[in-house]
């Protein structure tokens, strides 16, 4: 691209202002975006930094798409049907702009999927790592379960498969897989797969309801701590994609390994607690009980977390 067309006004009338393409983003020539919706808005945000939830040299049409898809996922949680977003893009400094056209295609692949539209955001340049920055916004349904809600006599519930990406993250930085799992884990790892479909079942029968990002253990804790209840986590009753099961078998103690599966985060499934779920794609992990904090359960006994069970970002020095 000329220098002349990678200021940021160019670089948003060529990549940005063909996705906005709900009436309200007026093309991405004003300074907001007007929105009429007509019930309740479920609003989220989520981002993405290079060297922490990607890797340099990762395709940025996957980037983009990820970064989409984590929001989604928060929606999905929630039962909300998403419609649009803004988005913060932190361009580096040394990074050709003509590299953007990727990044537009995965986030017009997204839309077309999700039935989402471009509303605004801002386009800045930046010394440090790129970075995407979103706010996913969606129309809430009949109920949209929060985090404090469980209560005892609950059942643990998770969609979907756990340890994925982050076995597909070990596979990226050279842990040796067979081809076709490592293919398989590090395609989890770039591109989450949102339950958006299975949203709103999920929030009708749902007394708490969050999406997996931290790592199940984590993220199973601040659903304990939101609603000053124990939950207890069976091991056995994880639910493995059969690349993670084939890891879990070659590791030396197989409760170990799927205590390290329940730690990783990036999974973007939904953890729920409810009394049943007839008819939800999702598999029974445990149980809500009174108590405080989270066990893990395995073969009959307890079984002790992982040092690090789940992602947080330390902030500062």
């Amino acid at each position: 691209m000329p220098g002349s067309e990678a200021d940021e006004f160019a670089i948003i009338a060529r990549y940005f202002a063909p996705l906005a393409t709900h009436a309200g983003a007026r093309g991405l020539l004003d300074d907001a975006a007007l929105i009429a919706p007509d019930g309740p808005v479920v609003v989220t945000t989520d981002a993405i930094v290079e060297g922490v939830h990607f890797l340099r040299g990762d395709s940025l049409d996957l980037v983009a798409r990820k970064a989409l898809r984590v929001n989604l996922s928060d929606l999905a949680a929630k039962g909300a049907a998403p419609f649009g977003y803004l988005l913060t893009l932190f361009w580096p400094s040394d990074r050709p702009a003509h590299e953007m056209a990727a990044l537009a295609a995965g986030l017009a692949a997204d839309q077309e999927e999700f039935a989402l539209a471009l509303l605004g955001g801002d386009t800045v340049s930046t010394p440090g790592p790129l970075a995407l920055s979103v706010t996913m916004m969606g129309r809430a349904g009949l109920r949209t379960p929060s985090r404090a809600g469980a209560k005892a006599g609950d059942g643990l519930w998770v969609t979907g498969t756990i340890g994925d990406s982050g076995l597909g993250l070990a596979a990226l930085r050279g842990e040796a897989f067979d081809a076709a799992d490592g293919d398989y884990l590090a395609g989890r790892y770039h591109l989450p797969l949102p339950r958006v479909a299975l949203g709103p079942a999920i929030a009708n029968v749902a007394s708490a309801a969050m999406d997996v990002s931290d790592g199940l253990i984590a993220d199973a804790a601040k659903l304990a701590a939101a609603a000053a209840v124990r939950i207890e986590i069976d091991l056995d009753a994880l639910p493995l994609s059969p690349a993670a099961a084939r890891w879990a078998e070659r590791q030396a103690d197989r409760l170990t390994a799927r205590s390290q599966l329940a730690a990783f985060g990036d999974d973007y499934e939904i953890l729920f607690t409810a009394p049943a779920a007839p008819g939800i794609a999702a598999t029974r992990i445990g149980q809500v009980q009174a108590g405080t904090g989270v066990s893990l359960l395995g073969g009959g006994r307890q079984v002790t977390a992982p040092p690090a069970a789940g992602y947080v970002h330390r902030i500062g020095r």
